[in-house]
């Protein structure tokens, strides 16, 4: 794989390339439908190269990784027609990042699919949630 530090066979991020066609791709980033779903069109954007965290990126894979997100956000439109979309990635082990290679969570968002959806990602601590937050 061409830019990619060495990495263990446990790393499911930097096989996938070897494994299967991913389903938009990019000079330094690849996506690909998740494994394990939250709903439908859930799409993971994926470094080639192995790094951990969101910050480590080089200015070309983050110019890469908005460029991904965007048509990736465009097929997922077209084929799914979600109503919203949430973005997400986990940053650490507190964050409750599990694989330690950067991967960004595109899920679609569709009216109903959870009764109160307001606070969106706020409510990643639910007993923090608040949102609008209570006035005194």
């Amino acid at each position: 794989m061409k830019d990619a530090a060495p990495t263990s066979d446990a790393c499911p991020f930097c096989e996938f390339p070897q494994v299967s066609e991913p389903m938009a791709q990019n000079g330094t980033f690849y996506a690909k439908y998740d494994t394990y779903p939250v709903s439908a069109g859930h799409v993971l954007l994926i470094p080639r190269r192995h790094i951990a965290s969101f910050f480590e990126m080089s200015k070309k894979e983050r110019d890469d990784f908005f460029d991904l997100l965007l048509r990736v956000r465009e097929a997922i439109q077209e084929g799914f027609k979600p109503d919203g979309f949430n973005i997400g990635v986990n940053i650490g082990l507190a964050a409750g990042q599990t694989v330690m290679h950067l991967h960004v969570h595109l899920i679609p968002r569709y009216f109903g699919d959870v009764e109160h959806p307001q606070g969106g990602v706020r409510r990643i601590i639910p007993n923090k949630v608040l949102y609008p937050p209570q006035m005194p």
